[in-house]
């Protein structure tokens, strides 16, 4: 009996084992009737919204006289601006900033800090869809420091507006190009591309138009440029017949 059962034993090892190379046979072949692509999909586009912005700062010993000074410079930057054809709904003016100025004074080894004034910061800023407009302005308002306003002006940003519309138009043209490249990697295989068995999208990346602006695992976002391109990656499997 002894023999017997383990002579059964060894018949259903030797059976389960084949069952078991078997199904790892055909889902070997089954993985390996497939091919992964990646298609591109890239546009060029130029930004229609800008956003502009700069400082200005006033210092005087008494706060009050200070605040004046720096409504006197808020007014005459808003002429110069509206002067120059932007409009007067796009300027918005921050809080102003106050800040307390310290020097240090030595008398012998010993240093103490005096205080010499108030420095008070207002940041005005321009969002508009006008861009060729406000980038000249950007350009020019340092005319305002001849008139004895201490403005600083920031880089412009550039955005686009109808970024999620370019974003669909740039799926569909990476989704082809995959395709595109399936076909003909499966017909100099003397293959036909068959079913969609996965798809996935890869990162999103806004650079600079003709630059040397490098890619980002993360994605990449250019603002400082008006002329970009926008690229997208997208990846999909099929079964081949």
């Amino acid at each position: 009996m002894k023999e017997i059962r383990n002579s059964v034993i060894i018949a259903l090892t030797i059976i389960i084992t084949a069952l078991i190379l078997t199904n790892a046979y055909r889902n070997r072949n089954s993985s390996s009737n497939s091919i992964a692509v990646t298609g591109l999909g890239s546009k060029d586009f130029v930004s229609d919204l800008i956003v502009w912005s700069g400082y200005f700062v006033k210092r005087n010993l008494i706060l009050k006289d200070a605040y004046a000074q720096l409504d006197s410079d808020r007014e005459s930057i808003k002429s110069y601006l509206i002067g120059k054809g932007v409009k007067a709904e796009n300027l918005v003016f921050s809080a102003v900033e106050i800040e307390k100025e310290y020097e240090t004074t030595y008398e012998g080894e010993r240093s103490k800090s005096v205080f010499v004034g108030y420095r008070l910061t207002q940041y005005v800023t321009i969002e508009s869809n006008e861009v060729d407009k406000i980038e000249d302005v950007s350009r020019q308002v340092s005319e305002l420091i001849n008139t004895g306003v201490e403005f600083y002006s920031n880089t412009p940003q550039y955005y686009y507006t109808k970024l999620a519309e370019l974003k669909i138009q740039m799926i569909a043209e990476a989704t082809r190009d995959a395709n595109e490249r399936a076909t003909k990697i499966a017909e100099n295989a003397d293959a036909q591309v068959g079913k969609l068995k996965d798809a996935s999208m890869g990162v999103f990346q806004i650079v600079a138009q003709n630059s040397s602006e490098e890619y980002s695992w993360g994605g990449s976002f250019n603002t400082a440029s008006k002329r970009k391109t926008a690229s997208i990656t997208v990846r999909l499997e099929y079964e081949v017949d």
